[in-house]
């Protein structure tokens, strides 16, 4: 537990590698996939390289996390001795996640929450709460973490390279993305966030090394000379292809202040499709703290 008692709250669609997880004691609601043989809650009860092996058959319904979860996990915060909580939750143009926890964050008795919705999902959120952990270790304030978080939300930038537009399809999860005819020709389509926080198309490339080089170099282009930044790569049952884009990640940009590495959740493979890989930055900027 950090000196100010704030714990950090989100949901199994911010990627947070479990070593993290435990190191700073962040507490994580799951939400839930609804297959044919029953309901499973991502990340606990069934793996993400599952569900992405399940996906050829079957795609999934995804549900918010239970009300029941997210009350329990507020409990254990109280009850492990914290005062405060700051939930940072996954995008509200793709889920009603953040609201939920936000209501119930409201109502419970015996915890101060502050509750953000990222606009973003997997490394952008991981990447979030990451910060604010490393920010309540060096001993930073519940209200100073709680102003500087939007900030960063606003410096934060991810980009996803997906096989096909088949899955946001037929999940209707298309939001702003304008399809494409690219099949035969093995256009990939490259999307990020956009600041409703629904998912975009940024790009089209050909072929799947073309696209890593895309994502790593519009990364690149967004951080100034000298800056302060956070990187994140992450992938979605494409392990070889993520060790490709993590070296052609850190050698365009080495000067990173951390570097943080997921594994997709299902949630977000379930509505884009197995093979994702993802590269993000987080910019840093200076005057977040400053001084009374």
């Amino acid at each position: 537990m950090n000196a100010q008692r704030v714990a950090l709250l989100t949901d199994s669609c911010a990627d947070i590698p479990a070593n993290l997880l435990k190191k700073y004691d962040i507490h994580v609601v799951p939400l839930r996939l609804l297959f044919s043989d029953g309901e499973y809650e991502d990340g606990v009860s069934i793996t993400a390289k599952e569900v992405y092996r399940r996906l050829p058959r079957e795609l999934p319904k995804t549900s918010l996390p239970s009300g029941e979860r997210i009350e329990k996990t507020f409990r254990e915060i109280r009850d492990k001795g914290y005062e405060k909580a700051i939930a940072i939750n996954f995008s509200g143009g793709l889920s009603g996640t953040a609201n939920l926890v936000r209501l119930f964050g409201e109502q419970f008795v015996g915890l101060e929450v502050a509750a953000f919705d990222t606009l973003s999902g997997s490394l952008g959120t991981g990447m979030t709460v990451l910060q604010a952990a490393r920010w309540l270790e060096e001993g930073r304030s519940f209200v100073q973490v709680c102003r500087a978080i939007p900030q960063i939300m606003k410096t934060t930038t991810v980009f996803f390279c997906i096989d096909t537009l088949e899955y946001l399809q037929k999940g209707g999860r298309i939001g702003l993305i304008t399809s494409f005819a690219g099949t035969l020709l093995n256009i990939k389509p490259i999307i990020s966030f956009a600041p409703s926080g629904e998912l975009i198309n940024v790009a089209k490339v050909r072929g799947r090394r073309l696209a890593m080089e895309k994502m790593v170099g519009m990364a690149t282009e967004l951080v100034p000379e000298g800056a302060a930044f956070n990187l994140a790569v992450a992938h979605g049952d494409s392990p070889a292809e993520f060790k490709e884009i993590r070296s052609l990640a850190k050698r365009s940009l080495p000067g990173y202040r951390t570097l943080f590495e997921g594994e997709i959740d299902g949630t977000l493979g379930v509505y884009t499709g197995p093979h994702l890989l993802g590269v993000g930055v987080q910019l840093l900027p200076d005057g977040l703290f400053p001084e009374a």
